[in-house]
């Protein structure tokens, strides 16, 4: 039907253009001055005259790839997609280890406790490990804290502890107390209530100001560290005497 009717539709273009084409069948011919006005004005029947265009179609080509400068561009990008990943990670582990350095928590001696503190105040926060000294608990009647000194055998230091202390303290047992130096106030150093054993431990410039306090009977609830360090001191104040013995009877001899 689209056949029959094609030339019908070019015959009543002839009027108005004046150029002769050949049709679908032998006998049937066409004159259009513009083919392009006649597409226009049908343009239902571009796709059936799609072959009266003399135009030679010339292929496109692709345009050519510089593989040199692409493979630069990828490179490029993945370094610095690298570089980004690891910034990252390195900016996440520096604030977990510093979150996780002011929580950390050291079990120390008070001599270690006294030479830390002095070094840099800012790292106060302790597991203070040691001995209690014998004759040092004391509750003054002008404070709400219990005090008592931890001594590691060559240094004492003053742990001042509000709350009731645990069943197993003991004075001359082990005990581990948790919580900051700090540094003494003219009030808690010139305490009139103070005992005498504790004046050297006063003697310093900070006390131990404890939230929790640890203790048994035995030194094996005590850290590994702080075991050791009072047998090294034991050790020393032992080959300490021995020297002083020795240099006594050098003299009196």
């Amino acid at each position: 039907m689209a056949t029959r009717s094609l030339p019908r539709l070019l015959r009543a273009a002839a009027a108005y253009h004046r150029i002769t084409i050949p049709l679908l069948r032998p006998h049937h011919t066409l004159t259009l001055t513009s083919p392009i006005s006649f597409l226009r004005s049908h343009p239902t029947n571009l796709p059936s005259l799609h072959f009266f265009s003399t135009a030679r179609r010339v292929p496109t080509r692709a345009p050519k790839v510089d593989i040199a400068a692409r493979a630069r561009q990828m490179q490029t990008r993945r370094l610095w997609t690298y570089a980004l990943t690891f910034s990252c990670i390195a900016g996440f582990i520096v604030i977990v280890l510093n979150q996780f350095q002011d929580q950390l928590v050291f079990y120390i001696t008070p001599e270690e406790a006294i030479n830390k503190y002095s070094a840099d105040p800012s790292k106060s926060k302790f597991r203070l490990g040691g001995l209690v000294l014998e004759g040092s608990v004391n509750q003054p009647a002008s404070s709400s804290e219990m005090e008592f000194v931890i001594t590691d055998l060559r240094k004492d230091i003053l742990v001042r502890y509000q709350g009731s202390l645990p069943d197993l303290f003991r004075e001359g047992h082990s005990v581990v107390v948790e919580g900051f130096v700090k540094p003494f106030t003219e009030e808690i150093r010139e305490c009139k209530e103070a005992k005498s054993v504790t004046m050297k431990a006063r003697a310093w410039d900070c006390y131990f100001s404890a939230t929790e306090v640890l203790a048994k009977h035995d030194e094996k609830y005590m850290p590994a560290e702080v075991a050791n360090a009072l047998e090294r001191n034991k050790k020393i104040i032992a080959e300490e005497a021995k020297a002083a013995e020795e240099k006594a009877a050098a003299v009196t001899g």
